[in-house]
């Protein structure tokens, strides 16, 4: 019989995920992952992890299989949350969650899993493993959409190596989320009606800017409207030799300073807000809503345009330094000067957009067919084919 630990997060996905590997005719252990230890910084009644360890356990005891708790605050300090104060002060805007899963869940608790002689591990994920067969008998591993188009969550799995994925089961990828509540209310799991926590991967809601204020001290500042008509926008691009010339002209962001509009008010610190954000800015008395369209942390200036269609938001084009590339498939990864037609998204939840890649000797852009708002550094970008993940990268 196989063996599958599966990480019971003390909701209603990971329950059922146990509940059909169970069923399946697994042999299956819980476990739950206890990441932060500092209550100071959540909101209680949001997502608390004592709260859902206990749920993690009564469901464990309902499916009758073994549970145990373990202490990865240590890693998660080390690997996600001092990397993120880490971009945060370089005036990125990391995202959590494809770390957590990259380093925490698909690492650290894999090699415990691996250690108590699991030849899985399983999540509550709404995606789909494929498997190639190769002609020398080894295989192929492919990470596909999951069925639900509404909670697909292989975005969140873009940076997962073939290595990780070969032990990984994801029971639920073929079901929707109302299936998912269903079986769960059949089996009578308390986790049935569990609302969903939309906090980080397994602290919970964060107050962002407390979280953020541990380490990144205020510091206050000048926020700056830029004209929609500024000549940033306006200005005829130059000839170029080569397609690569062009894709790194249309990749560049603008660059701003206060000369080039009004100061509207203050902040506490540039590093605290990322771009796209309309919220926290308490600027009043415009005609339509700011936008943070640029934030300079060396200067401590935040640079903002009126309205959600501020040329300023949008752009075609990113990059992706070698170094911050990744290929899931790594026998479909482009050499230098190949091109391929792809589907991506910069953001979790986007709708899947028409781009190109372009390899190119010291990386990768990405060529929007229609221009993206809030392309923000320190993202990641990921790349299909169909309903297949490719790979993925950090916006440079």
């Amino acid at each position: 019989m196989k063996k599958v630990v599966v990480g019971l997060s003390g909701g209603v996905d990971s329950s059922v995920a146990a509940y059909l590997l169970k069923k399946q005719g697994y042999e299956v252990i819980g476990l739950f992952m206890k990441n932060w230890h500092d209550d100071a910084v959540t909101i209680s009644e949001e997502c608390p992890w004592l709260e859902d360890s206990n749920d993690a356990l009564i469901v464990a005891e309902k499916l009758g299989i073994p549970f145990q708790t373990v202490d990865l605050s240590v890693e998660y300090k080390e690997r996600i949350v001092d990397y993120m104060f880490r971009e945060y002060e370089r005036g990125r805007t990391p995202n959590p969650d494809v770390l957590c899963n990259r380093e925490i869940k698909f690492d650290v608790f894999m090699k415990i899993a691996l250690e108590l002689g699991a030849d899985f591990v399983a999540t509550g994920h709404y995606c789909r493993k494929g498997i190639l067969k190769n002609k020398d008998g080894t295989e192929t591993y492919r990470l596909l959409a999951g069925v639900d188009d509404n909670k697909d969550q292989s975005y969140f799995l873009c940076q997962l190596s073939q290595e990780q994925l070969s032990k990984t089961l994801f029971p639920i990828g073929e079901l929707t989320k109302p299936e998912v509540r269903k079986i769960a209310g059949e089996q009578n799991l308390v986790t049935a009606d569990k609302k969903d926590s939309q906090g980080l991967c397994f602290i919970g809601k964060v107050r962002l800017p407390d979280f953020l204020q541990q380490k990144l001290k205020p510091k206050k500042g000048v926020i700056v409207t830029i004209p929609a008509d500024a000549s940033h926008y306006n200005g005829s691009a130059p000839k170029f030799v080569t397609s690569e010339e062009k894709l790194a002209y249309a990749s560049k962001k603008p660059v701003y300073s206060k000369a080039d509009g009004k100061i509207v008010g203050e902040h506490q610190g540039a590093h605290y807000f990322t771009k796209g954000q309309r919220k926290g800015l308490d600027v009043g008395g415009t005609k339509e809503p700011l936008y943070v369209i640029d934030t300079d942390v060396d200067e401590n200036v935040i640079y903002t345009g009126q309205g959600k269609n501020h040329p300023g938001l949008y752009r075609s084009t990113l990059f992706v330094t070698n170094d911050e590339l990744h290929w899931m498939r790594t026998d479909l990864a482009l050499k230098e000067d190949e091109t391929l037609e792809v589907l991506a998204r910069i953001r979790y939840r986007q709708s899947l957009q028409k781009a190109t890649l372009y390899k190119t000797g010291n990386g990768l852009y990405v060529d929007f067919e229609e221009k993206q708002s809030a392309m923000t550094e320190g993202q990641f970008v990921a790349w299909y084919v169909g309903d297949e993940l490719l790979g993925s990268g950090v916006i440079s």
